[in-house]
């Protein structure tokens, strides 16, 4: 018994002595890794998840989706109108002033043909009675014009006698008289012409400036001074 004790020891001491030396080599092979890492943060708790909408909710969504469609349809209509009333409207505003003037100048014409005819009757007549005719020509062709023009509202601006006013009157000289005040129009060189309350052309005219100032007298040449007493007369 003594005997096979003694046969184990050594055989334990050398795998002991074997296992050591292992350790030892696979010690010095091992590399030295990096520090560990810091652990993950915990994650966040997730998001309750929202309930799933009821068959009547989803329905109302489908109403109001059905509306805004419409509303957005009708909006486009919309813009689509006004684009087109604002190029009408510009087309129509170019043509209105461009033939503006149609009907005045469709007036006018009767005018022109009356002076062309009494320049005609004035070149093929040859007695002094012509004058005559062509100046009463002259003068319905003249009264056709004004008439023309009161009825597109253009009136006569009269100054004659009447007190200066910058708005419709202008001044091209100041005289003296004798029969106009200060600031009465003396002579009207040019009718003046408005169309309703708007002036057209202001009436050139000549401004008085009152009553002539008369001539200062000259005045009397100073006295000689009267000799004193105590002066003595000049030796002849």
């Amino acid at each position: 018994m003594a005997a096979a004790v003694d046969s184990v020891a050594p055989v334990a001491t050398l795998s002991r002595h074997f296992m050591l030396r292992s350790k030892k080599a696979q010690n010095s092979n091992t590399v030295p890794t990096a520090a560990a890492s810091p652990p993950p943060a915990p994650a966040a708790p997730a998001a309750p998840a929202a309930p799933a909408p009821s068959p009547a909710e989803i329905e109302s969504l489908k109403v109001q989706a059905g509306e805004a469609a419409q509303w957005k349809d009708k909006c486009l209509r919309a813009l689509a109108d006004l684009d087109n009333y604002r190029k009408r409207a510009a087309r129509e505003k170019a043509e209105h002033s461009k033939f503006a003037t149609q009907q005045m100048l469709a007036r006018l014409l009767p005018v022109i043909d009356n002076f062309e005819l009494a320049l005609q009757h004035a070149d093929q007549a040859g007695d002094p009675s012509a004058a005559k005719s062509l100046i009463d020509g002259l003068k319905m062709t003249l009264n056709q014009l004004h008439g023309l023009l009161r009825e597109a509202g253009v009136e006569v601006v009269n100054a004659e006698g009447q007190p200066f006013d910058p708005q419709f009157h202008e001044a091209v000289s100041h005289l003296e008289s004798d029969t106009h005040d200060a600031g009465k129009v003396i002579q009207q060189l040019r009718k003046g012409y408005r169309l309703h309350e708007r002036l057209l052309r202001p009436a050139t005219v000549v401004v008085s400036k009152g009553k002539p100032q008369p001539a200062a007298e000259p005045a009397a040449p100073a006295a000689a001074p009267a000799p004193t007493t105590g002066d003595k007369p000049a030796a002849c």
